[in-house]
């Protein structure tokens, strides 16, 4: 089994409104967003996890990933221990936008989801798969 960080590449089709559990209601723009997240006992189990539509809505992700507008168009992963979340979160948040609080209630940061441009900048750091 792999343990690592995973960064998810989101496609929100139209400007959406979704009930993130206990974050409440947000709004999601239209666009491409990206999500960090760490699979410490199973990366692939848990990526395959979020790639799944039918699922017990645990983490704030599974609400984004359960609307019809939305869906994972890529991800990257890393094979790196859980502190590395935060610091790729860190470094997506000086190229994207934070959606405040989303994914990030069991540490520090400003957020693990951001709106995003691109993911070319993605590939400096990360393994791209598909």
């Amino acid at each position: 089994m792999v343990k690592g960080v995973y960064v998810l590449m989101i496609s929100v089709n139209r400007d959406i409104r979704i009930n993130v559990g206990a974050l409440g209601k947000i709004n999601f723009d239209k666009g491409l967003y990206a999500y960090v997240g760490s699979g410490q006992n199973n990366l692939e189990k848990r990526i395959r996890r979020h790639l799944g539509k039918t699922k017990r809505k645990f983490w704030h992700i599974d609400y984004l990933l359960d609307s019809n507008h939305v869906r994972v168009v890529k991800f990257f992963q890393k094979d790196a221990e859980k502190p590395a979340e935060c610091g790729i979160a860190e470094r997506i948040s000086l190229k994207g936008m934070p959606v405040d609080g989303f994914g990030s209630s069991d540490c520090k940061c400003k957020s693990h989801l951001f709106k995003i441009k691109d993911y070319q900048f993605f590939r400096e750091f990360m393994q791209e798969s598909t």
